[in-house]
């Protein structure tokens, strides 16, 4: 990992200029309380999950309608001045780390839940609304949004759409490509555009699965059609315990060889139970080397018969102890220490870095188990310049590890600015060459979240150096350059 690529210095007075330019134009356009460009206003908006990169923005937009969101983009498509649009800010991958010369487009006000529809079983909801309040407003009418991220209490779905989020239930349930029907939304230029449709197809190309998880780089969502699907009749968890984390990797790849497809399939090791266990008390087994969550749901006797099928696999496979929950109590308690995980590590250190890869389902030491979603999260102090450093090469040699495993450098929080020099290792010129079309397609101009995902060959040839300077094993793809 590196820092981003900077921004061409300007002195402060021509920033000072930029400012007062962008604002009297956006003055236009929005209402006082919506524009904000102080500094003790926008440093809020100087990062969001990823705390170890920073840039305050330039000038801060709120927009509250649709018009408004045209209206902010077709100003500065003419003044060509970069838009970051951000959500709640929960991203782990520098996704919406702002420009230091450009505007954040937050959309924290479309909050509204515009149409729950139980015989189509959809809702239709504003980019702004978070992930739990859709579960929330289909309950009455026995329905639920599958994906569940762990900042689902706080996270929206127009952030879910950017990075196509996944979740603990994303095994049996899918990632928000899966459940998403339609998105609304604007281009750069400012005009309206919508991919997918509220029918199960939508004639021409399938769009919508390259808008969902392009990070903000394609176009600006406002509004997104989901799926819900029916709450299960019964939901039990399964907590086993190993003395050893190889024999729970095993255990994994031999439950989905055993043709079984549980609603969660998830991992922690020793230290991040022990770890979550004093902050939230799910009653973990602080003596395991690893445990793993095993869920399944369903009718009673579909539940019945999985669990008995998961019991016999997790036994064959060494687990040691083995506890169901009693109840929805137990079960819900289970789950949310391990949806705790990241605050309960930032009780126990400054800083943590959250990497983020997927390796094939048979390797060991996996979060997202079923899936093979990487999550290690790496603890250091960013006050000390070293220790940063030292965490951001331990995390490129994660994502580098996981590729050579056959695996990639993101499963669900996206590239950022925090995995762009890996993606030289993963992709090809010649892959990177047709992304950079895409985007050119939909953001001629380059205005949308510039300088992110995209890795530039500039960039690549001195990650290659970098890696021959460590005296590491160089990639044949970095033999390139």
């Amino acid at each position: 990992m590196n820092a981003p690529e900077p921004v061409a210095a300007l002195s402060a007075a021509e920033r000072a200029t930029r400012q007062r330019d962008v604002v009297a134009a956006l003055q236009r356009v929005l209402p006082a309380h919506a524009l904000l460009w102080q500094p003790e206003d926008t440093t809020p908006y100087e990062c969001d999950g990823l705390t170890a990169y920073r840039e305050r923005p330039l000038v801060v937009a709120l927009p509250e309608t649709e018009a408004q969101v045209a209206a902010v983009l077709k100003t500065c498509h003419r003044l060509q001045v970069p838009v970051v649009a951000r959500g709640a800010g929960t991203g782990l991958s520098g996704g919406a780390l702002p420009h230091a010369l450009g505007v954040t487009l937050s959309l924290a006000k479309f909050n509204r839940i515009l149409k729950v529809d139980p015989a189509s079983r959809t809702a239709t909801v504003q980019c702004g609304v978070r992930n739990l309040a859709i579960s929330e407003a289909a309950a009455p009418h026995g329905l639920y949004y599958a994906p569940d991220p762990s900042s689902q209490i706080a996270c929206t779905i127009g952030g879910n759409v950017a990075e196509n989020s996944g979740g603990v239930h994303c095994l049996k349930y899918g990632l928000t490509i899966h459940n998403v029907l339609r998105v609304r939304g604007f281009t750069v230029e400012g005009e309206a555009v919508e991919f997918g449709s509220e029918a199960l197809d939508a004639p021409g190309l399938d769009l919508l699965a390259v808008v969902v998880g392009s990070e903000g780089m394609l176009a600006v969502t406002t509004e997104v059609t989901v799926k819900l699907v029916p709450k299960p009749q019964l939901a039990r968890c399964i907590m086993a315990s190993f003395d050893d984390i190889r024999k729970a990797g095993d255990a994994v790849a031999a439950i989905i060889a055993d043709g079984i497809i549980p609603a969660g399939l998830e991992m922690m090791d020793k230290p991040m139970t022990a770890a979550v266990e004093d902050f939230v008390h799910a009653g973990y087994d602080l003596d395991a080397e690893a445990i793993l969550l095993c869920e399944s749901d369903g009718t009673p006797e579909e539940v019945a018969e999985e669990i008995d099928r998961m019991l016999d696999v997790l036994t064959g496979c060494g687990a040691h102890r083995l506890e169901v929950s009693k109840d929805e109590a137990q079960r819900l308690k289970f789950w949310s220490g391990r949806k705790n995980a990241f605050p309960a590590s930032g009780r126990i250190s400054p800083d943590y870095m959250c990497m983020d890869s997927t390796i094939p389902r048979n390797c060991c030491n996996v979060f997202h188990a079923g899936d093979g979603n990487l999550h290690p999260l790496i603890l250091f102090d960013a006050n000390d310049p070293d220790q940063l450093e030292r965490c951001e090469r331990f995390g490129a040699d994660i994502l580098e590890t996981s590729v050579r495993l056959g695996g990639t450098v993101t499963g669900e929080h996206g590239v950022g600015v925090e995995k762009l020099s890996s993606m030289c290792v993963q992709f090809t010129p010649e892959e990177r060459e047709q992304m950079l079309a895409l985007k050119h397609a939909f953001d001629p101009a380059g205005l949308l979240n510039p300088g992110k995902v995209i890795p530039t060959l500039h960039r690549c040839a001195e990650y290659g150096k970098m890696h021959v300077k460590k005296g590491l094993l160089p990639f044949p793809e970095l033999e390139r350059f």
